[in-house]
């Protein structure tokens, strides 16, 4: 198997880290996400523009107004 990290060839019944070769793969990996160098696409639909809703109003404390 292949690190997503660093690239090394590894033995994955060897790794306590995987599907990283080591823990400091797997913690580089957590900092990458985490300072956001990786993200999750989104893709907009194109819908949910035409249907915005409006928050419901509230009466100060929380609750819906009626």
């Amino acid at each position: 198997m292949i690190c997503p990290v660093c690239g090394n060839q590894f033995e994955p019944s060897e790794s306590s880290a995987m599907p990283f070769c080591s823990e400091r793969c797997r913690t580089i990996d957590l900092g990458r996400w985490l300072s956001e160098g990786y993200s999750v696409p989104h893709v907009r639909d194109p819908e949910a523009d035409d249907a915005a809703e409006s928050p419901p109003e509230t009466n100060g404390d929380g609750q819906p107004s009626d």
